[in-house]
Order: structure tokens, then C-alpha cells, then sequence
């Protein structure tokens, strides 16, 4: 009785070790998957190994992964929370099995025409988040054990570490792909001005919504927007490349910055709702000599005017975009004088974890000299230290060119 008992034991730890193999770590997502699928068949003694991730958005379990189901990762198959066998494991969060299939079970036509006669399924977590199903089937009727789910369940907490990584991964490359895209690889030459800028991804929150845009437009004027979409990653990024293009429309349309921003308030409401975000969207008149500036919940820019120093504008900070409450958006008129150079940005380039906001806005005004936009703007990165910014860092910097 006791060999039987140590023999139990020890088969139960092979199998923990068999899908807890250090050696799997060093595999790529896909393959890891590929391994982990084929691994819990042999040691379930299954015919069919599936993972299905969850699309958040569509809220929809993917077919990502198979073994003796490759048919349902080839035809993309999709199924929603709640309906069929892993779409109910997904909206309970609790392990399923079913020792005798049916049709009114399992909605997937595949299962049915593979022959499955038994499945198990477990969710897969991260942390208190659902990310996905995995689970097992077989050609003959069988039942499956406590022991099974726990080795199922163990298998599904690997799979859902590597499939955020996974996720992690597409997201960051994506992100930064749609970002480099429209942030202007070159900025306009116009007359009267010169300009340079900067843009630094935060290190520790990886790619998110800031942009700057400069535009000429029909009337002579000079379009100029900083921005910054709530939030990281793929989604910030995919918002504040629909911001952008928005705004830019909207441009073409109004004379005076606040009505622009208070129609992009409108779409950002309508279409984007439960996104925030702060942009300043100044217009440069077509003889150079003042801005119109209007702010939407952002930091107000800095001007620097030659022989009398540094200073910020004294601009209303109307509510950020998407708040819901909206109000009368204000424009306000400065001037520009000759060898004048306008400094815009984003809160990454002067927030610091543990600081006092004010205490940024002086480091900044300390490092800005009127000159070449070029010089301003590496100045003011070397002076600040934002090698590697928590934050995304967005700066543009513009210098009214003295008239011949």
C-alpha cells in the first residue's frame, strides 16, 4: 500500500515537473505554447490541447494555439464569453469538464466533427484578470480527475504568463510602429520661424498618446499641437493617432484654436468615451508677430524673449478633452517678438516622482536661453536629465526668426 502511495506521488511530481521545466523559459511564446500544449496531451493521455486568449475589446475567446485542433487556429475561430464550453469557463472563471459531449454543450462545429467525447477546460489568469481558456479533450469517454484539473490549471498559469509577455511584446511593437508613423519625421520649413523637437518613449511605461503636429494652413497661419492621451501601449497610441488626424481636420475649418478643440472635445466624447486628454493647439499668425493659444487641461507653454527672460504666458487652462462637463473654450492672443522662442511639451519632461510640479517648471525655465531652436531644444534635454524618462517626453520648440 505504501509503494503505491510513493508510486502516486512520484508520478503526480513528474508530471508537475514535466510542465514546470525551467527549460521552458527559454522558448519563444509561440513555441512555448506549442510545447506546453504537447506536454499536458502526453501527460493527460488526451487526444485535443487548446489555449484560446481573450480579446478584451470584442470580449471573444481566440483560438491561439492547438494540438489535434489546428483546424480552429486556421480558421481563426472565435467564440463569445458565455457561449459554449470555453465561452462559459470564461464568463464563470471556474474549471469545466464534461464527461459526455453534446451538441447543445458545445457550439464549436469542429469539436463535433473531430469526435470529442469528453472535455476539461480551466480559465487562464493574470493576476486577477481573466486572459483566456485552456483545455483538453478526448476521442473516448472518460473522467477526469482532481488531479487532472490541478495539472490542467498549472499549465494555464504558464501558458497565461507567456502569453502576456506575448501580448506585452505585440502591444510595445505596434504602439511604437503607429507612433513613429505620425510623429512628423521632418518638420515643415515655413518663413519666420525655425523649429525643433524631441520625442522620448517613458521607459517604464512603455509607448503611450503624446504627439506634437506642426501644419501650415490655407490662411497663412501656422498650426502648432501638443498632446498627451490618458494611459500606455497600443490603445493611447491607436487614440491619439485618431486625435490628431481629428484635429487636424478640424484646423482646416476654424479660424480661432478653441473652436477646433471644442469640436475635437465633441468627437472625443461621442466616439472615444472613457479617454482623457490634455493639448495645447496654438496658431502662429501669418506675419510671425503674435500666437493664439488655447489649452485644453495642458501645461501652458514657456516663451522666451530675448532681453526679457523666461517666463509662461499668463493662459485660462480650460477642462481636458473627454471630461464631460463642457464649457466655453478660450483662445488667448501673444505676442511674438523678433528672436522669441516658444517652448511646448508634455508633463513628462518636468514631472519627477516625489516632486512638486513647481519645482519642474523651474528647472525648465532655468534652461531655456532664446537661440537656434535646435540649441533650445537640446539644452533643455541634456539640462533636464530625461535620458530615460518614467513618462513619455514630447518637446517643440519654436524661434521667430529676426526680419530681414
Amino acid at each position: 500500500m505504501i509503494e503505491a502511495d510513493d508510486s502516486g506521488a512520484d508520478e503526480r511530481l513528474r508530471r508537475i515537473e514535466a510542465v514546470t521545466d525551467s527549460a521552458l523559459s527559454r522558448l519563444d511564446v509561440d513555441d512555448l505554447f506549442d510545447e506546453l500544449l504537447g506536454r499536458v496531451r502526453e501527460l493527460l493521455q488526451v487526444d485535443t490541447a487548446a489555449i484560446l486568449l481573450l480579446d478584451q475589446h470584442a470580449q471573444q475567446l481566440v483560438a491561439t494555439a492547438a494540438k489535434g485542433l489546428e483546424e480552429e487556429v486556421r480558421q481563426g475561430f472565435r467564440i463569445s464569453v458565455g457561449r459554449g464550453f470555453a465561452g462559459r469557463i470564461a464568463q464563470d472563471r471556474q474549471p469545466l469538464i464534461i464527461d459526455q459531449v453534446t451538441p447543445a454543450e458545445v457550439v464549436n462545429p469542429i469539436l463535433h466533427d473531430k469526435g470529442i467525447q469528453s472535455l476539461l477546460g480551466v480559465p487562464m489568469f493574470a493576476g486577477s484578470d481573466l486572459v483566456g481558456v485552456l483545455h483538453v479533450g478526448s476521442l473516448t469517454t472518460r473522467r477526469f480527475t482532481p488531479d487532472d484539473v490541478r495539472l490542467l490549471q498549472l499549465v494555464a498559469d504558464r501558458a497565461s504568463m507567456a502569453s502576456q509577455v506575448r501580448l506585452g511584446t505585440i502591444d510595445r511593437t505596434a504602439a511604437l510602429a503607429l507612433q513613429r508613423s505620425l510623429l512628423p519625421t521632418r518638420l515643415p520649413e515655413v518663413g519666420g520661424v525655425d523649429m525643433a523637437a524631441r520625442y522620448l518613449p517613458g521607459q517604464q511605461t512603455g509607448i503611450g498618446g503624446d504627439w506634437y503636429d506642426v501644419f501650415t494652413l490655407p490662411s497663412g497661419w501656422l498650426g502648432i499641437v501638443v498632446g498627451d492621451v490618458s494611459g500606455h501601449g497600443l490603445r493611447a497610441a491607436v487614440v491619439m493617432g485618431r486625435l490628431r488626424s481629428a484635429l487636424r481636420a478640424y484646423s482646416l475649418e476654424c479660424d480661432d484654436p478653441a473652436d477646433a478643440l471644442t469640436r475635437l472635445d465633441q468627437k472625443v466624447q461621442h466616439f472615444e468615451a472613457g479617454n482623457l486628454a490634455t493639448v495645447l493647439y496654438a496658431m502662429i499668425s501669418p506675419d510671425r508677430e503674435r500666437i493664439r493659444i488655447s489649452l485644453a487641461g495642458h501645461l501652458p507653454p514657456m516663451l522666451a524673449r530675448p532681453d526679457h527672460g523666461v517666463d509662461a504666458p499668463v493662459l485660462p487652462v480650460d477642462l481636458p478633452l473627454g471630461v464631460g462637463r463642457p464649457k466655453q473654450r478660450r483662445s488667448t492672443d501673444v505676442e511674438f517678438p523678433d528672436g522669441a522662442v516658444l517652448v511646448c511639451y508634455t508633463d513628462g519632461l518636468i514631472e519627477r516622482r516625489d516632486e512638486l510640479i513647481d519645482v519642474g517648471f523651474d528647472r525648465l525655465r532655468a534652461a531655456i536661453r532664446p537661440g537656434p531652436a535646435e540649441t533650445v531644444c537640446a539644452t533643455i534635454m541634456s539640462t533636464l536629465g530625461v535620458d530615460q524618462p518614467a513618462d513619455d517626453v514630447a518637446l517643440l520648440t519654436i524661434r521667430r526668426r529676426a526680419a530681414a
